[in-house]
């Protein structure tokens, strides 16, 4: 029992004590109302701030009376609000400059991997081709994808942000007003207000964390909303979320975090990270939630590149993540993030088995005019180009070689034969992917060849289609590697088929007017040239011809070069057989009447009339005949 000098003594401290609180209580004084004490005088903070010390001291040395628990519940409700004033009346938009992602400046110089990123619309391929719009492949540059954590070049004193590899901690409250918060902070929890510190905190600050999500553009959207809305509006927003989230990650949350320290570390057990997860668990749910959605959403080829680019943006700041919550109330925040990112490289896929079985169904049976190239080989080789530009992600996400064999019950009745053991021992599973869509593309595109009524002009496609692959391929370094040169000859072989199997199927027949054999004649005392049937073959051979130069004009050859080397292989097979037979039969026919009705045509007028095929547009019903 403390003697009773002392009592007195305290009971005296408690008096004055009291006093200060209560000339502070705003239920009793209109002043105590509209004045708020941390905006005044600094002794006058203090002798509150020592009042309510007493109080609480007071309260543990004697019996509690109704007078000190009032007193004490009168302090608290009043720290309350000096608690809230002081986080409103700092609580100021964070500046622009920290609201800008770091790395989007320099991504143009950083020479990243993907130098260009490939939209598709939502349509499907059916549909697409349906309207002849599935070739219109858009490219647009710019890349968001951050290879390097980057070191603070500056460290003063001075400095508004300290540097963590790529964190940027910024100073979200003065220091002289984190002290004030810190003291008040100490008082509540010490009194067993925790709870209501803890809340007004969160509340305080989750709205300022809200605010600057409304600058970055995050929206509050639910699962259900984010799929119901238009892939090309939801590709806008994808792109938006990647630089946004960085932002909330290693600056927002960062120094939410930071802030949290400052005024809570060592006041409790974990009360800075129950303040941190008050503040910040909502805006983190509303972060991913957006990335979850697409995770589970539809799965189609359009979607697959910003899939990819939501995996590699999350996979970069898994690193942050984990710093910035990295205590045992934050985990789950992590362990989202990583149920998250595995979600995504299973759609991701998901979506390239969903590619290789559309391009092996694509249905379409019109065939192409002209025999040029079907818009379902330049959607599918600009969509494989890109995958290749997407390597490096892509290799770590597909481990397992393709399956050859449909999932659906209604399979052609037909499969193209993959044999990967020629391949398999030096090629990545990605790369026997690729391989594979390659092989159900040209797959496809014999089955659409048959439409074509011109065993010529299918044979034309084949060879034109199949060039524009090979094409693609030499064209991307990344592709060519992956590919590999043994696969690669296999097309150019297969190029070449096609275009031996076109010129047999059209010159064959035009040369075989071309041959000695039938013209000659024999008697008993003589022998010489039909002329009958010579006019017969001259006749023949101008027919046919005439019929190909019409036909073939119209055919379309879009590739500058091969078309040149087309042409100038018809010449060397056509020009030598006509220049030899119309030599050696001229004078026959000129020794006989109307000449011109048999020998239309130069050897000039063959040369001029082979440079007008394959150009893709009719021509003259005539052939233009040499000067008479």
């Amino acid at each position: 029992m403390e003697p009773p000098g002392e009592n007195a003594s305290a009971a005296v401290t408690f008096d004055l004590a009291e006093k200060i609180v209560l000339r502070w209580d705003s239920t009793m004084s209109e002043n105590a109302r509209d004045d708020m004490i941390f905006e005044g005088d600094r002794h006058e903070i203090d002798r509150y701030l020592q009042a309510v010390d007493e109080i609480q001291k007071s309260m543990e040395s004697i019996t509690v009376s109704e007078s000190s628990s009032s007193a004490l519940q009168i302090a608290m409700a009043r720290l309350e609000d000096e608690f809230r004033n002081i986080l409103l009346s700092h609580t100021n938009p964070v500046e622009t400059e920290f609201l800008i992602d770091p790395t989007s400046s320099s991504i143009q110089s950083a020479g990243t991997s993907r130098t260009n990123s490939i939209e598709f619309n939502s349509k499907s391929i059916e549909e697409e081709l349906k309207e002849g719009n599935i070739g219109n492949i858009v490219i647009e540059g710019s890349v968001v994808k951050l290879l390097e954590h980057q070191e603070s070049s500056s460290s003063t004193g001075s400095s508004t942000y300290k540097s963590t590899s790529s964190i940027r901690e910024i100073d979200l409250i003065p220091s002289d007003a984190i002290y004030d918060l810190r003291c008040i902070a100490e008082r509540m929890i010490a009194a067993g207000y925790l709870r209501e510190c803890i809340q007004v905190y969160g509340s305080v600050r989750k709205s300022a964390v809200d605010a600057n999500f409304n600058r970055l553009g995050i929206e509050k959207l639910n699962i259900g909303d984010i799929q119901r809305l238009e892939w090309e509006v939801l590709e806008a927003k994808i792109r938006r979320w990647i630089r946004s989230a960085r932002i909330c990650v290693r600056v927002l949350f960062a120094s939410e975090k930071r802030l949290c320290e400052q005024i809570f570390e060592d006041l409790g057990t974990s009360t800075n990270d129950a303040c941190f997860m008050e503040t910040i668990k909502g805006p983190t749910i509303q972060l991913f939630n957006f990335v979850d959605a697409i995770s589970i959403s539809r799965r189609s080829p359009e979607k697959l590149f910003k899939i990819l680019d939501l995996h590699d943006a999350l996979m970069d700041l898994m690193p942050d993540i984990e710093v910035v919550f990295e205590s045992k109330s934050s985990e789950s925040i992590s362990v989202q993030a990583v149920e998250i990112v595995s979600r995504l490289a299973e759609a991701a896929r998901g979506i390239l088995s969903e590619f290789e079985n559309a391009v092996l169904r694509e249905p379409s049976r019109v065939p192409v005019p002209g025999g040029t190239i079907h818009p379902l080989t330049r959607y599918v080789m600009n969509y494989i180009s890109l995958i290749s530009d997407y390597k490096q992600t892509l290799i770590e996400l597909i481990v397992s070689k393709p399956s050859t064999v449909s999932r659906y019950s209604s399979d052609p009745p037909n499969m193209p034969d993959m044999d990967f053991s020629e391949v398999e021992k030096q090629a990545l599973p990605l790369a026997l992917h690729l391989i594979w869509i390659i092989m159900i593309l040209q797959f496809n595109l014999e089955g659409k060849s048959k439409h074509y009524k011109d065993a010529s002009l299918a044979h034309l496609f084949m060879m034109n289609n199949v060039h524009y692959i090979v094409q693609k391929i030499k064209g991307s370094v990344e592709l060519r590697q992956m590919i590999g040169d043994d696969y690669l000859k296999r097309l150019t072989g297969k190029l070449r088929q096609s275009a031996t199997n076109y010129q047999r199927s059209t010159w064959v027949r035009v040369l075989h007017c071309l041959r000695d054999e039938g013209l000659h004649t024999s008697g008993g005392f003589s022998s010489g040239v039909s002329k009958s049937a010579l006019r017969e073959r001259f006749k023949s051979f101008n027919a046919m011809f005439e019929e190909v130069f019409r036909t073939q004009a119209t055919w379309l050859v879009p590739d500058t070069q091969l078309r040149e080397e087309l042409r100038i292989s018809i010449m060397e097979k056509l020009i030598p057989a006509y220049r030899s037979f119309l030599g050696r039969f001229r004078s026959h026919i000129e020794s006989g009447r109307h000449p011109e009705n048999y020998i239309k045509y130069s050897v000039e007028d063959l040369e001029n009339a082979v440079l007008d095929f394959f150009e893709g547009h009719p021509v003259s019903q005539h052939l233009r005949r040499r000067s008479e």
